[in-house]
C-alpha cells in the first residue's frame, strides 16, 4: 500500500484542479505506467461508465463539449401513452446504432487484462453491450442491457431483436420515411432525435398484452438488488478499483468507490474531466480511456 499512497502525492490534489482544466492530462504514457505501477500484482475490478464507449459512436451526457441533454427518467416513461410512443418511434431508429457499436481499444485493454488474471470482472454502468463483445467474460451490468425488453406487468423477457421484429410489422415503412427526411441525431438512450412520432404504433407484450420497456435502469429507477449484491460481491473478492470514463455523478457508481475506500482498496480513476470520486483516487489520470487503459494493459501483461 506504500507505493499506492506515494502516487496519491501526484493526485489528490488533482482532483481539484481537474474541475478547472479543461486538457488531458500532458503526458498520457506516464500517467499510464503510474496506473500500471498502481494495479500490478493487485486483482481489480473495473467500473466503467460513458465515457469509455464515446469512441466506439455511443454519445454520453457528460464528458467534455457533450451537448445539453435530457437523460430519461422512469417519471417520464410511465407517466403517458403518448411518451411511450414518443420513445419507442425514437428507439425503434436509434437502438440499431447502438447494436452496429463495436468495442474500441479502451474495451480490448478490459478484457485482455481479465485474460491475464489482472482484472476479476467488470461492472459496467453502461447498456451497451461492448465489454461482451470485446471479450469480458464476468460482466455486471448495473444499468441493464439495451439488447432486452421487459414487460412491466407480467416480467416477460424477450430481446430488442424479437421486438423490432413486431414494431417493424405493425408500422411499415416508418424508418424509410424518416431517414428519408435527412441525417439522425442518436442520443444516449439508444434513441435518436425526433419529433414527429404521433404515426407510430407501439407493441404490447406477447404474453399478457402489458407494457413493454428496455431493460434498462432509467433515471429515479433502482438497480435491482440481485445485480448490486453481485458488483458488492466482485468488489470484495478484488483488491483495487479502477473506474473508466465515468463522472460518478449517480450514487449507483460512486458508492462502489466509497466502498473500495473505506475497505482501505486503492482507486484509481481514468475520465476526462472531474468525478465525484477523485478525493478518494489514488490515482486520478484526466484524459481518454482508449489511450491510457491500452498502454497500462501493455504494462501489465508484458513487464519489462
Amino acid at each position: 500500500m506504500a507505493g499506492a499512497r506515494s502516487l496519491r502525492a501526484g493526485s489528490s490534489g488533482a482532483a481539484t484542479a481537474a474541475a478547472a482544466r479543461t486538457e488531458p492530462d500532458p503526458d498520457p504514457a506516464a500517467r499510464a505506467a503510474l496506473l500500471a505501477t498502481l494495479l500490478a500484482g493487485r486483482r481489480t475490478m473495473v467500473l466503467t461508465g460513458a465515457g469509455l464507449s464515446t469512441p466506439s459512436g455511443i454519445p454520453d451526457y457528460r464528458s467534455p463539449g457533450s451537448p445539453p441533454r435530457t437523460p430519461m427518467t422512469i417519471q417520464m416513461f410511465l407517466g403517458s401513452a403518448d411518451f411511450r410512443r414518443h420513445y419507442w418511434a425514437r428507439n425503434h431508429l436509434g437502438w440499431r446504432h447502438m447494436d452496429a457499436a463495436e468495442p474500441n481499444d479502451g474495451h480490448r485493454a478490459v478484457a485482455a487484462l481479465e485474460a491475464a488474471g489482472c482484472v476479476t470482472g467488470v461492472v459496467t454502468q453502461n447498456v451497451d453491450m461492448l465489454h461482451v463483445k470485446a471479450g469480458s467474460r464476468r460482466v455486471v451490468d448495473l444499468h441493464g442491457s439495451y439488447g432486452r425488453v421487459i414487460c412491466l406487468d407480467c416480467g416477460h423477457r424477450m430481446s430488442r431483436s424479437s421486438l423490432d421484429v413486431a414494431l417493424e410489422a405493425a408500422n411499415p415503412g416508418f424508418r424509410d420515411r424518416v431517414i428519408g427526411r435527412g441525417a439522425i441525431e442518436v442520443a444516449p438512450d439508444a434513441d435518436v432525435v425526433l419529433d414527429d412520432t404521433a404515426e407510430f404504433t407501439v407493441v404490447a407484450c406477447p404474453v399478457c398484452g402489458g407494457i413493454l420497456k428496455p431493460d434498462i435502469v432509467y433515471f429515479g429507477e433502482n438497480v435491482p438488488a440481485p445485480v448490486v449484491a453481485a458488483a458488492f460481491a466482485l468488489l470484495d473478492e478484488s483488491d483495487a478499483l479502477l473506474v473508466a470514463g465515468s463522472s460518478l455523478t449517480v450514487m449507483s457508481g460512486l458508492r462502489f468507490v466509497r466502498k473500495a475506500a473505506a475497505q482501505g482498496k486503492p482507486v484509481a480513476v481514468v475520465n476526462r474531466g472531474a468525478t465525484r470520486g477523485d478525493e478518494l483516487a489514488e490515482l486520478k489520470i484526466d484524459h481518454r480511456c482508449e489511450v491510457i487503459l491500452p498502454a497500462a494493459a501493455a504494462a501489465l501483461t508484458y513487464p519489462d
